[in-house]
């Protein structure tokens, strides 16, 4: 019996059928699926009555998918009949959370805000599922399929219904979504714009393309766009809490401030959301204590709410009380737990008992985190190890030569400052040094370059040679001088007039060639930790999203030991460009370190720069309280306490652990 032959068992009814044929399923079937066959397995005994089984199974399928809504919204369907409410309330809102599209999670919710007598969001959620029953099937199987991670289906299925039905707004809107999740921006903004030019007051189009331009790092029309949104709907706290984030993203603190507070005063049942996005804001501007109260302000009006535990945790100042840590343990053992809450709870939980000094409980926490994490992320190492051999096979001495005199770009700024290297490197703390200097602007990780190169490579599949950085034979000066020009003009935003700027962005190592190929006067800091430190920091880092590779002791070795070897080579190429700031030798000894900064990029001596943290500027980074102290050793050797656990750093690590610093 096939997979399709028990579905249709399940068409007509023929519940215990189907669950003896999906018991009785030969697992080594050509379509056999394990999601599907435990998904319909949890679906058959719930409708058997067998809630209990149904649970275990869903808890089993969540262990091999931890995001796929349909499962959370079968563990909704099980607590809902059986009476518990709350807890099947939570199950929906997570279905939701990781697939919108789900229009029995939103009916069901709808009747349970009824019940507790919240009228207003019963009918919003009513009226979102009665929209999406409204859509062609194909489109809302693609919406399915998009929130299911099966990107390329998704795109398939709804092209083909554009074809033959062109300018249908919601399949055009499910397109920019999918383009969205698979980083073709600039597509998914095109779209976005073209469904608004035919539908203006669709307010869901809007708000999906205020995100594009957010992440396309097109803060002001981001701002804007988000502006007019709230001021049409102002009663809307999706749209008024969309239009603070909008605020901070363009540092206007004190409005984003005050609507967070209306926010807060207003009915809603988000206030743990909207204390967190405060704390954030409060812990940028510097504003650490009252950080710290929002963040715990969220945590206890939710229990389980891991983002506000690992907020604190992140701090990296704070220290948890024996109660907060046994809130925590107490949240991972509830039944219905949102997979990021467990896994923010999971690295907060490493970070409190590492600062009890109990190595070995702070490890087994963390190794929890970094397991479940990666069943989330799609790094893959020989990825990787392929793309920086093709950076090195393809920018050699007679390329490099090439670029710098025939086709040299003709944009000759010295402005940019490029930091590099991997993520917790002491790289902000280079960053405060600079921006401490009167002709240096400090802005952030800004991932224009990033965005430059995903567009040189288009779309393509994961098993296709990616074009870059082989398609930069195929630009001609001016495309390259344009590519230059660009990055210039879309920064200026996040400058405040210095000659100078930085761009902290890490990744930026993988991409010497491509910047000094557009950029010829640019410099780059390689700032540079020891591998133990710097890997075993990663480790420890939940990060917001991004650095995929920091998820494995053995996966952040790999990755280092390439980045070294890949930032040689750019050395060798540009030996006059690129320097080496090795932060254990910042440490040990700042005047010198910093006057050889200094000196490198032809900036006089200012002594405000010897003096950084007392510089106060906005630092959205994990290490902005760190950098607002004085210099100091805290950082520096912290992997030791943990050294019986990080063999397998060690191991791929190898001889570098003692010629890292060779440079």
């Amino acid at each position: 019996m096939t997979l399709a032959t028990i579905k249709q068992q399940l068409a007509q009814k023929q519940f215990a059928q189907a669950l003896q044929a999906l018991q009785s399923f030969d697992e080594t079937a050509a379509d056999f699926d394990a999601i599907e066959h435990l998904y319909l397995t949890a679906v058959c005994q719930r409708y058997l009555q067998n809630f209990n089984e149904s649970l275990a199974s869903l808890r089993r399928l969540l262990e091999l998918q931890p995001d796929l809504g349909r499962a959370y919204q079968e563990q909704g369907h099980c607590y809902r009949d059986q009476g518990q409410t709350e807890l099947a309330r939570a199950a929906y809102r997570e279905a939701l959370r990781h697939n919108p599209a789900l229009h029995a999670s939103w009916s069901n919710l709808a009747r349970i805000e009824q019940q507790f007598g919240n009228s207003a969001q019963a009918q919003r959620d009513m009226e979102q599922s009665q929209y999406l029953l409204k859509q062609p099937r194909a489109v809302l199987a693609a919406m399915n399929l998009l929130y299911e991670g099966k990107l390329y289906k998704a795109e398939q299925l709804v092209r083909e219904f554009l074809r033959q039905t062109p300018h249908h707004i919601e399949a055009m809107r499910t397109l920019a979504n999918i383009g969205f999740k698979l980083n073709i921006l600039a597509d998914a903004e095109f779209l976005l714009e073209s469904v608004l030019e035919f539908k203006p007051d669709y307010d869901l189009a809007r708000y999906d393309y205020i995100k594009v331009l957010q992440q396309r790092q097109k803060f002001q029309q981001a701002h804007i766009a988000a502006r007019e949104l709230f001021q049409r709907r102002p009663e809307n706290q999706a749209y008024k809490a969309l239009y603070a984030n909008q605020c901070v993203a363009v540092d206007d603190f004190d409005t984003a401030l005050k609507l967070y507070d209306e926010l807060l005063s207003e009915a809603s049942s988000d206030h743990a959301g909207i204390y967190l996005a405060k704390g954030h804001l409060l812990k940028t501007a510097g504003e650490t204590e009252q950080a710290m109260q929002a963040y715990q302000r969220a945590y206890q009006l939710r229990q389980d709410f891991g983002d506000a535990y690992w907020s604190l945790a992140n701090l990296k100042t704070y220290r948890f009380s024996s109660a907060e840590i046994e809130q925590m343990r107490a949240a991972l053992e509830q039944p219905v737990l949102q997979l990021q809450d467990k896994i923010h709870l999971l690295f907060a939980l490493g970070k409190a008992y590492g600062d009890l000094g109990d190595a070995g409980q702070s490890f087994k926490f963390y190794q929890q985190g970094n397991e479940l994490k990666q069943t989330s992320v799609s790094y893959r190492e020989e990825r990787f190890a392929a793309d920086v051999a093709r950076q090195k096979d393809f920018f050699t001495p007679t390329k490099v030569a090439e670029l710098s005199s025939k086709k040299r770009s003709k944009v000759e700024d010295a402005d940019p400052i490029f930091i590099v290297g991997l993520p917790r490197s002491g790289s902000t703390l280079v960053e405060q040094i600079l921006a401490s200097h009167s002709q240096v602007d400090g802005t952030m990780e800004l991932p224009n370059i990033l965005a430059y190169v995903r567009e040189l490579n288009g779309q393509q599949l994961q098993s296709e040679t990616p074009k870059y950085p082989a398609i930069i034979d195929e630009l001609t000066v001016e495309q390259l001088s344009e590519f230059g020009q660009r990055y210039l003009d879309e920064t200026r935003f996040h400058r405040q007039g210095a000659a100078f700027f930085t761009d902290k962005m890490p990744n930026n190592f993988r991409h010497v060639g491509f910047i000094k190929s557009i950029l010829p006067n640019a410099r780059i800091i390689d700032a540079r930790r020891h591998p133990l430190d710097c890997c075993f920091s990663c480790f420890k880092q939940l990060f917001a999203e991004g650095q995929e590779f920091t998820y494995g002791l053995s996966t952040i070795a790999h990755y280092y030991r390439h980045y070294v070897d890949l930032m040689s080579h750019w050395k060798q190429l540009y030996p006059d460009s690129v320097y080496t700031l090795v932060h254990e030798d910042l440490i040990d000894a700042p005047e010198r370190e910093i006057s050889n900064l200094l000196s490198f990029l032809k900036l006089p001596i200012e002594a405000q720069c010897f003096a950084s943290h007392k510089t106060k500027r906005k630092v959205k980074t994990a290490s902005s309280e760190q950098v607002r102290q004085p210099i100091n050793r805290k950082g520096v050797g912290q992997w030791q306490a943990y050294e019986a656990y990080l063999d397998p750093l060690k191991d791929e690590l190898g001889e570098l652990l003692e010629n890292w610093n060779q440079v």
